[in-house]
């Protein structure tokens, strides 16, 4: 997946967009972790993004790119369809890849220490 496309989908929307984005997020990201878990190798920094993403704390425009990269990881139809083995989350990986790459530094201790504790809790 090139670089303009992911940069795209990481474009933070409105407070509606972003409202939208999050019900989708919190309705469908654990399905989704769990039919990713053995494809995705960083896993517990997608959970510990989704914290970030929901946590109110956490600068608007970061919420912004966090809910659009963890929006497009849930749905189940996107640039490689998640359901084709082997391939199905590739393009999902490169753009939370660029997401989390990017915005390091505002998943705390507490976003990794509650992605760590969910992980072992849904294993």
């Amino acid at each position: 997946m090139d670089k303009a496309r992911i940069n795209e989908i990481l474009t933070p929307g409105d407070r509606d967009r972003n409202r939208e984005r999050e019900e989708r997020v919190r309705a469908q990201f654990w399905r989704t972790v769990k039919r990713a878990a053995r494809q995705v190798p960083f896993m517990e920094d997608v959970v510990a993004a989704y914290y970030c993403a929901l946590d109110t704390r956490t600068p608007t425009r970061v919420r912004g790119i966090l809910l659009a990269a963890l929006a497009y990881f849930v749905l189940p139809i996107d640039f490689i369809p998640d359901f084709i083995f082997g391939l199905g989350f590739t393009d999902d990986m490169a753009v939370l890849t660029a997401a989390i790459t990017a915005l390091r530094s505002h998943i705390t201790p507490a976003h990794r220490a509650a992605a760590r504790e969910a992980l072992s809790e849904n294993s």
